[in-house]
């Protein structure tokens, strides 16, 4: 399975994803473009995966991804604890409807209660 390439180069993908990987779980709850949506959508299971984990490694391999050590420590003690015993399926997408300026469709990704 290969990345979307959002129409940017690499370095300005990653540094997007990771910006709103950390913005969704430090708020819980984001607004965005379905296409963003999608990719962080994978890539927050798999955070969220590892702090489930929660050991050492598991916590490095996160900050090593995640801009912010306040929400690496909020993955680790408020947030996977929640999903402990769900399989997967962490966050929703909810699509809303076009953007007004370029009519790009957005969507809302939230965490699962």
């Amino acid at each position: 399975m290969s990345n979307r390439k959002l129409g940017r180069r690499t370095n300005h993908r990653r540094a997007l994803l990771r910006n709103l990987t950390t913005s969704l779980l430090r708020l819980g709850r984001m607004e965005t473009t379905e296409t963003r949506a999608s990719e962080v959508q994978r890539i927050s299971e798999k955070m969220i995966t590892l702090g489930k984990r929660g050991d050492l490694h598991a916590r490095r391999q996160a900050l090593s991804y995640i801009f912010d050590e306040d929400v690496v420590t909020k993955l680790f003690v408020e947030i996977a604890p929640k999903y402990k015993d769900r399989e997967g399926g962490y966050t929703r997408i909810m699509k809303t409807g076009v953007r007004r300026g370029d009519a790009a469709p957005q969507a809302i990704i939230e965490l699962v209660e």
